[in-house]
C-alpha cells in the first residue's frame, strides 16, 4: 500500500504554479533531441570558405565553415530550419521556466529546509541555462554572434590583473581567433548539458525523497498531469518552431570584426546585461597603475555575481536571522533546540505570497529592476520610435532603475496587506453566497457561506517569522 506522500509524488502537479518545473524538464528534453539532430549537420570550424549555397545574395562572400554549415542546415537540409528554430525556442522557454520556478519558490518559502538543496539546484540551473544559450548563440558565426563575442571579450578584459590572460587563453593572440567556436561548441553540446542533466536528476531524486510541497487549499494533482504537461510543452514548442521565425542568420550575414547590425539585441535572458551596459556611466578607476573599467566590470561581472550569490545564500541568511528573532517565546523564555529547529524548517504547506508581504515585495522589486534593465537594452529603438534623443532615454533609465524597484516594493507590500485584510473580513463574515434572505424584522440580508479553506487566512493566523 502506497503512502500519502508517495501518492502525491506520483500524482504530479498539485497547483498550476508547479508547472514551471515540469516545463523546464520537458523543454530540456526537447533541447537534447533537437541538439543531436543539429550536431549531424553543423561544422564548428572557423576556416574561411566562399559561400556557394542556395541563398544567392551571399554567393561568393567569404564566410567561415561554421556559418556555411549553419546556412546549409537552415535552407538546404529537409526540416533543418524547423528543428533549429524549435531548438532555439526551447532554450528560451527553458530559462524562462527556471526563472519562474525560482520566483515561485521564493515567494512561497519553498526554499526552506528540507528543500534547500532543491533551491540551490534551481539557482545553479539559471546561470547554466544562460550559459547554454550564449554558447549556442555564437556557434553560427553570424553578425549577432560576433556581437556576443565582443561582449565576452570586453567582460574578460575588465577583470583586474588576470583579464588579459583569460582573453588570450580563450580567443588566442588575436580576436576573434580560430578556436573560440570549437571551444564554445564542446561546451554547448557536452559540458553544460551534462551539468544540467545531473542537476535535474538530482532534483527529481530529492522530490521523491521529500515529496511535493503544496498549498493549503489545493488538492493533490491528477495522475495524468505530468504526461499532459509534457504534451503541452512539446506542442507549444513545435508551434513556435513552425510559426514564429527566430535567428534568421541569412539576414544577419557573417560575422565581421568591428561590425554589428543596427537594432541588435540579445535573447531575453541576457537583456538585463545589455541594458546595464548601456546605462552604466563610463567610470574608470586607476589603482596601482591598473585602470579598471567600471562601466563594464560592474554590470557584466559584479552585479550578476552579487545577484547569484545573494540568491544562493538567502535560505541560510534567513535562517540565521529568524533564529535570532525567534529564539524566545512570547513569555521571554528560551525555546528548546528541537522546537526552534521545527519552527525554522520549511513546512509541507507553502505560504501564500500575501502571508509574507516583505518577501513578496522584495521579489516584486527584483522583477521590476530586471524589467527596467531589460527595457533599457532597447534605448536606441525607444529613442527612434518616440523621436527622443538616446541620451535622454538613457538618463531616464538611470533614474528609473533606482526608483522603480522602490515603487514596486511599496505597491506590492500594500497590496499584500490589503489581501490580508480581505481574508480577515471573509473569516469574520463568511464568503459571499449571493443568496438574499428576509429576516424576522422584515429586513433583507445576504446569507454568508462558511469558510472552507484548509488553512487559516493569514490575517488571523499566528504570526509567521
Amino acid at each position: 500500500m502506497r503512502s500519502p506522500v508517495r501518492k502525491r509524488q506520483l500524482s504530479g502537479l498539485g497547483h498550476w504554479s508547479f508547472m514551471f518545473g515540469e516545463v523546464a524538464i520537458w523543454s530540456f528534453a526537447v533541447l537534447l533531441v533537437t541538439g543531436v539532430f543539429l550536431m549531424v549537420f553543423f561544422d564548428p570550424d572557423m576556416s574561411p570558405v566562399l559561400y556557394q549555397g542556395v541563398y544567392t545574395p551571399l554567393n561568393g562572400v567569404p564566410v567561415s565553415r561554421a556559418f556555411d554549415s549553419a546556412m546549409r542546415l537552415s535552407l538546404e537540409v529537409r526540416g533543418g530550419l524547423f528543428v533549429r528554430q524549435v531548438h532555439h525556442w526551447s532554450a528560451l522557454v527553458f530559462v524562462a521556466a527556471v526563472a519562474l520556478q525560482l520566483l515561485r519558490m521564493f515567494v512561497t518559502a519553498a526554499f526552506r529546509r528540507p528543500r534547500v538543496p532543491q533551491w540551490l539546484i534551481w539557482v545553479t540551473l539559471l546561470p547554466l541555462g544562460m550559459a547554454a544559450g550564449e554558447t549556442g548563440n555564437v556557434l553560427p558565426d553570424d553578425m549577432l554572434s560576433g556581437g556576443s563575442l565582443w561582449l565576452i571579450q570586453s567582460a574578460l578584459l575588465s577583470i583586474p590583473v588576470v583579464g588579459s590572460y583569460a582573453s588570450q587563453l580563450l580567443f588566442g593572440a588575436q580576436f576573434p581567433g580560430d578556436t573560440i567556436i570549437p571551444t564554445m561548441y564542446w561546451a554547448h553540446v557536452l559540458v553544460v548539458p551534462a551539468a544540467i542533466a545531473v542537476l535535474l536528476a538530482a532534483r527529481e531524486r530529492l522530490v521523491r525523497r521529500h515529496g511535493h510541497s503544496r498549498f493549503g487549499a489545493s488538492a493533490p494533482g491528477r495522475p495524468g498531469a505530468r504526461p499532459l504537461m509534457a504534451g503541452a510543452t512539446i506542442g507549444v514548442l513545435v508551434i513556435l518552431g513552425l510559426a514564429f521565425q527566430i535567428a534568421p542568420i541569412w539576414l544577419y550575414g557573417p560575422a565581421g570584426p568591428g561590425q554589428i547590425s543596427a537594432g541588435s539585441v540579445p535573447d531575453w535572458y541576457m537583456g538585463f546585461l545589455d541594458g546595464a551596459l548601456r546605462i552604466m556611466p563610463g567610470w574608470e578607476l586607476t589603482i596601482g597603475g591598473y585602470t579598471l573599467s567600471l562601466a563594464v566590470l560592474v554590470p557584466a561581472l559584479v552585479m550578476p555575481g552579487v545577484f547569484f550569490t545573494v540568491l544562493a545564500g538567502y535560505p541560510l541568511g534567513e535562517r540565521l536571522v529568524l533564529r535570532r528573532l525567534t529564539r524566545r517565546d512570547a513569555l521571554g523564555r528560551p525555546k528548546s533546540r528541537s522546537r526552534l529547529a521545527a519552527e525554522l524548517t520549511g513546512p509541507a504547506v507553502l505560504d501564500r505570497p500575501r502571508e509574507a508581504p516583505v518577501r513578496t515585495a522584495v521579489a516584486a522589486a527584483g522583477v521590476g529592476f530586471y524589467g527596467l534593465l531589460w527595457a533599457a537594452a532597447a534605448n536606441d529603438q525607444l529613442a527612434h520610435q518616440f523621436h527622443l534623443s538616446v541620451e535622454a532615454v538613457t538618463i531616464f533609465f538611470r533614474y528609473a532603475v533606482l526608483l522603480g524597484p522602490v515603487i514596486a516594493f511599496w505597491l506590492t507590500y500594500r497590496l499584500c496587506l490589503g489581501l490580508r485584510l480581505q481574508d480577515r473580513h471573509v473569516l469574520e463574515h463568511g464568503q459571499e453566497s449571493g443568496v438574499i434572505v428576509r429576516g424576522a424584522e422584515g429586513g433583507f440580508h445576504e446569507r454568508p457561506m462558511p469558510v472552507e479553506h484548509e488553512r487559516q487566512p493569514a490575517a488571523l493566523s499566528p504570526r509567521r517569522p
